[in-house]
């Protein structure tokens, strides 16, 4: 029960974490600290490891959940234009995440068993912490290039896909990079939000396939308390996921990004304090 309970726990700051510009990686590591995971009999470090990836799929069902008319070309409801939008918004998803797996098949194992450290983590969190804040004020002034997410070109899919291979350094922040590199590239707040959602589905898909997969290939397995702890935690990032995104998108209709920068400041310095004193796991 007790490690339902942990599950419990992850499955909300990864559904409440993932979608806002905040690290999921750096909420999870706090709060595992706490936790004292990885330990135990279920929580072994490689299922840990896997864990902390595989729920994220969960999170993203809830943005396919909340978007899939929009995402869907097939729809009837749809007309010929609009299927036609629908497919060439998948194709600039497409080339979007292309540097990202380019990236991630290339360096992902590395720099979690390199960089996956506290100081890493602080450093992003408040490195893009502050840029969110600057990168706001300079804006405060000034009209989006881009409100509609149709009139996107495939360039700027592509840079804000190169803005994106920065969350492989962990507490960057996949959401935080993404966002923050369309906005600078003169996307509304609402189009580089929903742009980002939309880039983390093919992108989670396949680092959940590589990290299950790898773990499976290196001789893991599921025992029947780490299956009930998996469906848990991916049902509870689901849930929360998908509450976590609609108070973010009505949030943003009239505030901007910068309260989510004082907020990775904050965080940053707490992870900085609980590195210090010797009370975070790194997996």
């Amino acid at each position: 029960m007790l490690d339902l309970l942990k599950s419990l726990v992850i499955g909300i700051v990864e559904g409440l974490t993932e979608f806002l510009p905040v690290s999921s990686t750096g909420h999870i590591i706090i709060a595992e600290s706490f936790m004292n995971i990885p330990g135990g009999a279920v929580w072994t470090k490689s299922f840990t490891a896997m864990f902390d990836y595989a729920i994220q799929l969960g999170a993203i069902f809830a943005v396919i959940q909340l978007y899939f008319k929009k995402l869907n070309p097939f729809s009837p409801s749809k007309s010929s234009l609009e299927k036609r939008q629908t497919w060439t918004l998948w194709f600039k998803v497409i080339v979007g995440v292309l540097p990202a797996v380019i990236a991630g098949l290339a360096l992902n194992d590395y720099m979690d068993a390199h960089w996956l450290n506290a100081w890493v983590v602080a450093a992003m969190l408040i490195v893009y912490g502050v840029l969110f804040i600057v990168v706001e004020r300079y804006l405060a002034n000034k009209n989006a290039i881009l409100t509609d997410l149709n009139a996107m070109s495939y360039k700027m899919a592509l840079f804000i896909g190169l803005f994106q291979v920065l969350s492989i350094v962990p507490g960057t922040s996949r959401s935080g990079s993404t966002i923050l590199g369309a906005l600078i590239l003169g996307a509304s707040r609402f189009v580089a939000a929903e742009f980002s959602f939309f880039m983390s589905i093919p992108v989670m898909f396949g680092v959940t396939i590589l990290k299950v997969g790898k773990y499976l290939l290196d001789g893991g397995g599921f025992t029947g308390a780490q299956t009930g702890v998996m469906v848990v935690g991916f049902i509870v990032s689901w849930i929360v996921a998908y509450f976590a995104i609609k108070v973010m998108m009505n949030y943003i209709k009239n505030n901007d990004f910068k309260v989510f920068g004082y907020y990775r400041i904050v965080v940053g310095i707490v992870v900085v304090a609980l590195g210090a004193a010797g009370m975070l796991h790194m997996h």
